[in-house]
This record gives C-alpha cells, sequence and structure tokens, in this order.
C-alpha cells in the first residue's frame, strides 16, 4: 500500500518481493492482495530482519542494518475486532505472504493452524532443520490498507539510540505507547 501512495519513509524490503504482493491474492477474501495490506509477523527476530542484519542480499537496497528498525506490537484480537467495524478485512498467513503460494485464513478459530513451535523457533535453517520450520516462521497477520496507531501497545527497539529518538518522534502524540530495549528481538 505505502508503495503505492508513495509515503515517506525507508524502503528495507525487497523491491521484487514487494511489486509481487501487490499481485498476490488473499484466498479467503476476493479482491484482496496482500500488497493491499499491512503486514505483521507473529515473532519478533524474522527471517528478514536477519537478511536485512546481514546486509548481503542482491535485492537489497538497504544497507542500514537492524539497528534502526523498530518493532510495532499490537494485539491481534483488538486489532481485529477494531477491523471488523471499520468494515476492513483482515486475514493471517500460514507461511509468507510473499511467496509464490501460502495459505490464508479469516476466522481466529484456526489460529491453532499456524505452526507455532515455528514461529517461535531461534532456529529455523540450516542441518537438520526442517524446511517446515523456516516457511512457519514467517506466517504473517494482515489487516487491509491500515494500522491504527492506537492499537500498537509496544515498540520494541534494539537499543537506547533508537529508543531515544521514538520517544522524541511520540513525545507530542497524543497517544504514546511503551518503547522498550529488547535486545532478543533482535539479531
Amino acid at each position: 500500500m505505502i508503495m503505492t501512495l508513495g509515503g515517506a519513509g525507508t524502503t528495507i524490503g525487497m523491491t521484487d518481493i514487494k511489486q509481487r504482493r501487490l499481485t498476490l491474492p488473499i484466498g479467503c477474501h476476493t479482491g484482496l492482495y496482500v500488497g493491499d495490506c499491512v503486514p505483521f509477523y507473529f515473532c519478533p527476530r524474522s527471517i528478514m530482519l536477519y537478511v536485512l542484519q546481514q546486509g548481503k542480499h542482491p535485492n537489497l537496497t538497504y544497507r542500514g542494518g537492524q539497528g534502526p528498525i523498530v518493532h510495532l506490537e499490537g494485539d491481534l484480537r483488538a486489532s481485529v475486532q477494531w477491523a471488523q467495524q471499520q468494515g476492513m478485512r483482515w486475514a493471517f498467513t500460514l507461511s509468507n505472504a510473499g511467496a509464490f503460494y501460502f495459505e490464508s485464513r479469516c476466522n481466529l478459530q484456526q489460529l491453532s493452524e499456524i505452526n507455532w513451535d515455528a514461529v517461535h523457533a531461534s532456529k529455523w535453517s540450516g542441518t537438520g532443520v526442517s524446511s517446515l520450520i523456516k516457511e512457519g516462521k514467517q506466517a504473517e497477520f494482515l489487516i487491509e490498507n491500515a494500522f491504527p496507531w492506537h492499537l500498537v501497545e509496544r515498540i520494541g527497539v534494539l537499543g537506547q539510540g533508537t529508543a531515544q529518538q521514538v520517544a522524541n518522534v511520540i513525545r507530542q502524540a497524543p497517544y504514546r505507547p511503551r518503547v522498550e530495549i529488547k535486545p532478543d528481538w533482535y539479531y
């Protein structure tokens, strides 16, 4: 969505995947595409964050490491309730919504279908690790068009410098979620 609107900020994702997400339909919602949604992982320490930290992928232009990246955390059920009240669609996926194939769900009673062991895994690749772990770790929550600031409950950052920058940015905001230094959310 931000890509199509030309929003401000730093693009840290891979352009080819961002473009592909604009064309990937969410199976449980006719006419809704992954790129129409604000995406959230169910875990910190995402695979994408690892790729960004390594800074070597040829399709990345961002080379700033993980230090300036912030995690926004919200309550899933409160987010779904808000979306429904606004007439906005939401879904979650069982794997990476930017992949050519993924499964989506639009019913919270199906959350058990997410591979939660994979989501919480700290080792998701390498010798002896099933590819199902890597796929499952990338499960996403998607909410149509926007995610309201008042639903952000916590902002996790790597270090004190970023925490201070975030505090300065939100100082005058009527709503200020707590900012926490969470090194265990990073590589």
